[in-house]
């Protein structure tokens, strides 16, 4: 797992994300969802982005389903579940119980092994630095409980 450089990022969440290479899935979602401009906005935010391998693990047809315009408020809360306001690196994020997430729901944290985990969802890549916040790379596309 990486750690918070201190070299600033000049590319904003969703460019870094993008120039990243593992978050092609997470950057059509964020762009179906007319989120765009939010993660390319002021922020800061902290991003759990599921890999393009977490988004292959959902159920077939599923995100093509989300991506239907009359599901849009679903995917746009998929993804809201996905970010918190601030930027918090791995080692913050491991000394909670649950993170409040944009979407208003609370995911639970857990560190086991030195390894933290979302909802589920294994952090794999943390502290990816942006201007305008943080990006942590998870193996599981998170759900929330309502939507």
């Amino acid at each position: 797992m990486s750690t918070m450089t201190s070299t600033p990022n000049t590319k904003n969440l969703l460019d870094t994300a993008a120039a990243d290479g593992s978050f092609k899935t997470f950057g059509k979602t964020i762009e179906q969802a007319g989120m765009s401009d939010t993660l390319r906005g002021t922020g800061p935010f902290t991003v759990f982005a599921p890999t393009d391998a977490a988004f292959d693990k959902l159920p077939a047809g599923k995100l093509d389903n989300l991506f239907k315009p009359e599901n849009k408020q679903e995917l746009v809360s998929l993804l809201n579940y996905h970010v918190m306001n601030g930027r918090k690196s791995v080692a913050d994020i491991g000394k909670w119980e649950a993170a409040k997430t944009v979407n208003g729901q609370s995911a639970p944290i857990k560190l086991a092994n030195g390894k933290v985990s979302i909802d589920g969802a294994l952090v794999t890549t943390g502290d990816i630095n942006s201007s305008n916040g943080v990006i942590h790379g998870i193996d599981k596309v998170n759900i929330p409980t309502k939507q």
